[in-house]
């Protein structure tokens, strides 16, 4: 069974940090690319980041480049978001993910297994 778990959420003020980590079992992560996505009430699951499975390539929407890094650790089979220099409009539930596919893609439905999400709310 393959599970996914997020953590690391919480209420921060703006410009604060966070760093939220997927760990996953059930699976050899290398052979996964990770991505982050969040979804803030009333709007649509939104792609925040993705990285290959080596970890070599990385991939950002452009409202968090410069603030957040994502990472893996494929001996933990971990993957983190460090969130930097938070904004009240990041503010979101944040969700990763995993895609067999090598290819870059941010949409949502290439995207098959899914943990159950972690609250990140920053206050202005």
């Amino acid at each position: 069974q393959v599970l996914l778990v997020e953590s690391g959420g919480g209420l921060v003020q703006t410009g604060g940090s966070l760093r939220l980590s997927c760990a996953a079992s059930g699976l050899t992560l290398s052979s996964y690319a990770m991505g982050w996505f969040r979804q803030a009430p009333g709007k649509e699951r939104e792609f925040v980041a993705r990285i290959s499975g080596s970890g070599t390539t990385t991939t950002y929407v452009d409202s968090v480049k410069g603030r957040f890094t994502i990472s893996r650790d494929n001996d933990k089979n971990t993957a983190y978001l460090q969130m930097n220099a938070l904004k009240p409009e990041d503010t979101a539930v944040y969700y990763c993910a995993t895609d067999r596919a090598p290819v870059v893609r941010r949409d949502a439905k290439f995207y098959d297994y899914w943990g159950q999400g972690t609250q990140v709310t920053v206050s202005s």
